[in-house]
């Protein structure tokens, strides 16, 4: 994840503190992130939210399996997890 920092005044600053005060969103970071998302849709940047989904499953398996190789992650059997956490298969159901 990333971080930016946006600075914003007059009609931006307004109606983002409206959106907020009015319980549309939780916080002002909620009313950009569906502003950008919005923007998105409308100048054709994904076609759907599947077409975004898959996209970002893509990119998120490619850096785990750059992060493999480079041995920065490991790979753990299921089983073997389960029993590093202490969960019978049979509780999984």
């Amino acid at each position: 994840m990333t971080e930016t920092l946006v600075r914003v005044e007059g009609a931006q600053e307004f109606i983002l503190g409206k959106l907020v005060e009015l319980g549309i969103f939780k916080t002002r970071s909620e009313v950009i992130r569906a502003g950008i998302l919005e923007l998105g849709k409308e100048y054709g940047v994904f076609a759907n939210i599947k077409d975004l989904e898959s996209e970002l499953a893509a990119r998120k398996m490619q850096k785990i399996n750059s992060e493999v190789a480079s041995g920065k992650r490991r790979l753990v059997k299921f089983d073997d997890a389960l029993k590093e956490l202490k969960i019978k298969r049979k509780d999984l159901k």
